[in-house]
């Protein structure tokens, strides 16, 4: 007996009577010791908040009484969202609206049970809950600057959603000083009135001193900066040289030419390509990837390790590898004119883009370059002749690969992918980790040439052992949500491009509403906007297909140093080609790719976190220094409380709406601000602003608006716009932040204060240009 297998009965007696537990251990013909434990199964199950007992004693489902599961999301300001976990396959549950006096001493994270009126939350009349039971807490830790005291501390959060401070006992303080960042973790939960109490477990430094900001990201992350003894100690056991019979009995590529094409920083090369013309006007394509899996053998303590993990993480300048270095930047690494072991995948590829067969097999290379791209974008767009002259050898290959590429991108687009174009930024830092430029980051010719090969390779690997039946771990991409495309049709209307979707959506729909656009003010405006109604991709033994890539199958291959379901995926290859997956292992390998897929996914996400905070946090230091100064830039989004305005610098900052005159008007059907004294302000519109101030450690930018300017460039100053310093505007005053601001002695009398509550959101950025694969 198992708990799936109970939710199966309930769920079967769905609009029948409930059963008692007599009743239910009756049904299953269970006494004795199996009768215990459908007791203490039962009794877990309530507590996770899987089944409810009514008072007659009757078991049921939570959500037929209206109760929900899910995960608590705080907003800043103390109200939240239940966000119910998605099944797979299934439609999306709405969020349920928690109101700040509903959520029950519940912290950002946490696993909660949520009461709601369940006749107004079916017909749609109310979203709103309240928490009844908090099912598993999942703040461990808290980082934050510590305040001192005489005979005790306290912690204030640098999360905003953590909206009370943290009291650290005497002698818990780790002998932390007046605004030291710290971690503190948890010893009590808030409960009632208390707040949560805790200790003092490390001392980053000083607020504001260089480098503390970054060190702040990777506590709060939980990123390691170094990793453990035992699995370097693994590393260093490696062999340097690759034994003979190793290369006697793998296919043996040394003789091709086969370049890889990275970033100048790059260090971990994973990939490489060959393109050869064939005689029956065919391209032989061969994406050849580092055979990572030769040097992390399974269950060892550096799989665990790399598991653990999941991915490489990117921080600008700052790698936190899923692999040490001497396996990412030596061993793996396709470095040129030397013998590396790969996994490789040939196409034969006709001129509609067509695969006519493909082969994959072990392999052993030996890279004739290692070239870059600007160093190919320049060879190709900007034809250099010392380039082209230095590299003469490869030119007639790199001008295959152009071809090929748009062979295959148009074989794509025809198929309705969809291909969201963002301007990605370039964040330079200095030697003390400060921006000195944040600029557009442009996709070339070579950056294309790859990502289009990644694809490829990706795809067709999923599709051969899609059709051998085997464990995989594929990477999907769920339809859309139904009402939050509605949405984006509605925004797409207001801004002149009418969008009629008709039953069932496909890729192709969405991809001609963003080819409507292209060019004009309004492409990366509503290009974001429906990549926000869109489901994340994830990782799954299941093969659901990937709906933007419009790919029946679809896996990541391709980059086994940073994705661990690249590398687990190539176990599976290499066992198949060798007869070792059948019986045992083939159904031991079941579960070894759904728990590589639920941890790939969910590292993945604390990745896309990390990565977006410290881009965030360096934008709004990179914009503190230009208080004061314009910029030009388009409105990206409107809301109640003013609009957005996104720099050509991809930097975005929002002008407040009590910066605006009295007169506006927000219009939620049409998402736009109307106002007689300067018109009408909607997405798309370029505008112009001031920097008016900016708060780092929330990481928001705010500005002034100016004035717009029209198709023709001409700019129409701000009809209401006094001259005046937006700086010493009561509405953009530095707001003095929770770390350092001073309290009242009235409120620091003893840690009965701390017992009550106050009731007061490798990328193509940054130096590595390592995450440039896409797919």
């Amino acid at each position: 007996m198992d708990e799936m297998k109970i939710l199966d009965i309930l769920k079967e007696r769905q609009g029948k009577k409930s059963p008692t537990m007599d009743e239910l251990a009756s049904e299953l013909n269970l006494e004795g010791k199996e009768l215990t434990e459908l007791i203490r199964i039962i009794n877990n199950m309530e507590i996770t908040g899987q089944v409810v007992k009514t008072k007659k004693g009757r078991l049921t489902l939570p959500e037929n009484l209206g109760f929900f599961s899910g995960r608590i999301q705080l907003h800043a300001k103390g109200f939240g969202f239940l966000i119910q976990d998605k099944v797979e396959g299934e439609k999306a549950r709405p969020d349920i609206f928690l109101p700040p006096d509903k959520t029950k001493n519940a912290m950002n994270g946490d696993t909660v049970l949520v009461k709601v009126d369940l006749k107004a939350y079916e017909s749609g009349a109310r979203d709103e809950g309240e928490v009844v039971r908090i099912i598993a807490r999942n703040t461990t830790t808290v980082i934050g600057v510590y305040q001192e005291s005489a005979n005790y501390g306290f912690v204030v959060p640098e999360d905003k959603k953590i909206r009370e401070d943290i009291f650290i006992p005497k002698g818990e303080s780790l002998n932390a000083k007046n605004n030291d960042v710290v971690v503190c973790e948890l010893t009590k939960y808030p409960s009632g009135d208390k707040n949560a109490s805790g200790k003092v477990i490390s001392v980053l430094g000083r607020k504001g001193d260089p480098g503390v900001d970054m060190m702040t990201v990777l506590a709060k992350y939980n990123l390691p900066q170094t990793f453990p003894q035992p699995v370097l100690d693994y590393v260093d056991r490696i062999p340097n040289v690759i034994p003979p019979q190793e290369l006697e009995r793998r296919r043996d590529l040394r003789g091709e030419t086969i370049v890889t094409i990275d970033g100048a920083d790059a260090k971990d090369l994973d990939d490489a390509i060959s393109v050869v013309k064939l005689e029956n006007g065919n391209y032989k394509l061969g994406v050849h990837i580092a055979d990572v899996t030769h040097y992390v053998k399974e269950k060892s303590v550096l799989d665990e390790e790399a598991l653990k993990r999941a991915t490489s993480v990117y921080l600008i300048d700052l790698v936190i590898p899923m692999l040490p270095q001497k396996l990412s930047n030596d061993l793996c690494s396709l470095n040129p004119n030397t013998d590396k072991l790969t996994l490789s995948c040939e196409m034969e590829i006709d001129s509609h883009g067509t695969v006519k067969q493909s082969d994959v097999f072990e392999s052993v290379i030996r890279t004739t370059a290692r070239m870059t791209y600007n160093d190919v974008n320049a060879i190709l767009t900007d034809h250099d002749e010392a380039l082209t002259q230095k590299y003469e050898h490869l030119v007639p290959m790199f001008r295959e690969m152009e071809a090929l590429y748009e062979i295959l991108n148009r074989k794509r687009m025809l198929r309705g992918a969809i291909d969201f174009d963002f301007t990605e930024s370039y964040i330079v830092l200095d030697e003390n980790g400060e921006p000195v430029d944040v600029r557009p980051f442009v996709r070339g010719v070579s950056n294309r040439i790859i990502e289009e090969f990644m694809l490829a390779a990706n795809e067709c690997v999923a599709e051969t052992y899609h059709w051998q039946n085997l464990p995989f771990v594929y990477r999907i991409h769920e339809d859309p949500d139904p009402e939050k495309l509605q949405v984006f049709s509605d925004m797409a209307t207001t801004m002149g491009v009418p969008i009629r979707f008709g039953g069932d959506i496909e890729p192709m729909d969405l991809q001609k509403v963003l080819a409507n656009v292209k060019g004009t003010d309004a492409e990366h405006v509503l290009s974001k906007l429906l990549l926000r109604s869109m489901m994340q991709a994830k990782y799954s033994p299941n093969n659901l297909g990937h709906f933007g890539l419009a790919a029946k199958y679809y896996s990541h291959f391709t980059s086994p140093i940073r994705r661990y379901p690249d590398l687990q995926i190539h176990r599976i290859i290499k066992k198949q080609l060798n007869g070792q997956l059948a019986g045992p292992e083939l159904e031991r390998y079941h579960a070894v790719v759904a728990k590589t897929s639920l941890i790939s996914s969910e590292m993945e996400r604390v990745a896309e976190e990390a990565e977006r905070e410290v881009d965030d946090m360096k934008k709004a230091q990179y914009m503190h220094a230009r208080l004061g100064q314009v910029f030009e830039g388009v409105i990206s989004s409107v809301t109640s409380f003013g609009f957005f305005v996104e720099l050509p610098n991809t930097i975005e900052g929002l002008v407040h709406i009590n910066t605006l005159p009295m007169d506006v008007m927000y219009d939620d059907r049409r998402m736009i601000l109307t106002s007689d004294t300067y018109g009408t302000m909607s997405l798309g519109d370029r505008v112009r602003v001031q920097v008016a101030a900016v708060d780092v450690d929330n990481r928001e930018i705010n500005f002034e608006f100016l004035g717009r300017i029209s198709e023709d460039g001409e700019f129409t100053k701000r009809k209401d716009h006094l001259d005046r310093d937006p700086l010493i505007l009561g509405t953009f005053q530095k707001s003095k932040s929770r770390q350092t601001e001073p309290r009242k002695e009235s409120k620091r009398k003893g840690p009965g204060f701390f017992e009550k509550k106050r009731k007061d959101n490798k990328k193509g950025n940054g130096k590595s240009g390592s995450k440039r694969k896409r797919g």
